[in-house]
C-alpha cells in the first residue's frame, strides 16, 4: 500500500531534489532518504494534505538540511531519466528549467529562496501551498520569491533568453556533435576550433578552469589536446542539451577508461558553451559503459 501511494512520485521528486541540489548523485541519495523518512513517519500522516505535498515537504526539508552544511558540486542530469516518469500522474518536466545555465543560476540563491523559486516559478504551486510546505507565512514566502526574482533579473536581465536551450536538438546540431566527437578522437584541434562561436565559453569542472571568447578557448584547446587515439566519445544527452561521454586511454594501455561528460550549448550551427565535468562515475549515471 505504501509503495502504491508514494512510488508514482519517485521521478518527479528526483528531479526536484536535483534542481535543489544541482547534483544527480545527491538527488538519488536524497530521494532514497525521502522515502525512508516517509516510511518511518507513515503512521503520523494524517491526510490533511495530499501524499504528494507530504513527500515534497519531506524532500524540501531534507535538501535544506544538506544545503545548510554546504552545497554539492554541480553535475549534469541524464536526459533518459526525464523519460522514465511512470504512470498518468507523472508531471511533465520543463526542460528549460533543467538547463545547466538555469541550474547554475539558482545555485547562487540562498536555499529557501531557491526552494520558493522552484515551487512557484517552476512547479507552479500557489503562494499558499509554497508557504505551507516551507512552514512560513504567505507574506514571507512572497518576500523570498521577490528577492530571488530581483537577484535573477540583476544577473540575467534577458531572463530565459539567457539560459534556456533554443529547442530540441535537430539534425544539424547532432551533426555538430558528431564533428565535435570526431575532432577529439582525431586530436584535430583546428577542426574543433572551427566549431566555436566568437563568444564561446569553456568550463572544466570541478574547478579546473573557465575560458571565455574564441581566442582564449582556442589557446586552452591547443595546450590541452592530446595525440590522436587518446580519446573516445559516445553521444548522449544531458539537461535537454547535446552531450558526450568522454573516455581516455593512458599511455601503454589498450582500454579507454571513463573520464567525464561534456555538455554542449549550440546556436546557429556553432558551439556557444562547452561544460566538461571530470567525473568517471557520471558515465554510470548516464547508462554508458565503464570502459571501451
Amino acid at each position: 500500500m505504501f509503495a502504491e501511494l508514494t512510488g508514482r512520485y519517485y521521478r518527479e521528486l528526483h528531479v526536484y531534489c536535483y534542481r535543489m541540489l544541482g547534483s544527480v548523485e545527491a538527488a538519488e541519495d536524497h530521494v532514497q532518504e525521502v522515502f525512508l523518512r516517509a516510511w518511518r513517519a507513515r503512521d503520523r500522516f494524517d491526510g490533511r494534505s495530499s501524499v504528494r505535498t507530504w513527500l515534497y515537504r519531506i524532500a524540501t526539508n531534507t535538501c535544506l538540511d544538506t544545503l545548510r552544511r554546504g552545497a554539492p558540486r554541480l553535475q549534469p542530469y541524464p536526459d533518459h531519466l526525464l523519460d522514465e516518469q511512470p504512470g498518468p500522474e507523472a508531471v511533465a518536466v520543463d526542460r528549460e528549467t533543467m538547463s545547466l545555465a538555469f541550474l547554475a543560476m539558482i545555485q547562487l540563491l540562498p536555499p529557501r529562496q531557491r526552494a520558493v523559486v522552484i515551487l512557484r516559478d517552476v512547479l507552479s504551486w500557489s503562494a499558499g501551498e509554497a508557504a505551507d510546505l516551507l512552514g512560513t507565512t504567505v507574506r514571507a514566502a512572497n518576500s523570498a520569491l521577490h528577492r530571488a526574482r530581483t537577484t535573477m533579473r540583476q544577473r540575467w536581465p534577458d531572463g530565459r533568453l539567457a539560459w534556456a536551450p533554443v529547442g530540441e536538438p535537430d539534425a544539424a546540431q547532432r551533426k555538430l556533435l558528431a564533428r565535435y566527437i570526431a575532432a577529439h578522437e582525431q586530436a584535430d584541434v583546428e577542426g574543433l576550433i572551427e566549431l566555436l562561436r566568437e563568444d564561446i565559453r569553456l568550463t572544466i569542472e570541478p574547478q579546473v578552469g573557465e575560458w571565455t571568447g574564441r581566442p582564449a578557448v582556442a589557446r586552452a584547446l591547443r595546450e590541452g589536446m592530446n595525440l590522436p587515439g587518446h580519446w573516445r566519445m559516445v553521444p548522449t544527452a544531458a539537461n535537454g542539451q547535446l552531450a558526450a561521454g568522454a573516455y581516455v586511454r593512458a599511455a601503454g594501455q589498450t582500454a579507454f577508461r571513463p573520464f567525464g561528460i561534456a555538455v554542449l550549448s549550440v546556436e546557429a550551427k556553432a558551439l556557444t558553451a562547452i561544460d566538461m565535468f571530470e567525473d568517471p562515475k557520471l558515465l554510470t549515471a548516464f547508462g554508458l559503459p565503464t570502459s571501451l
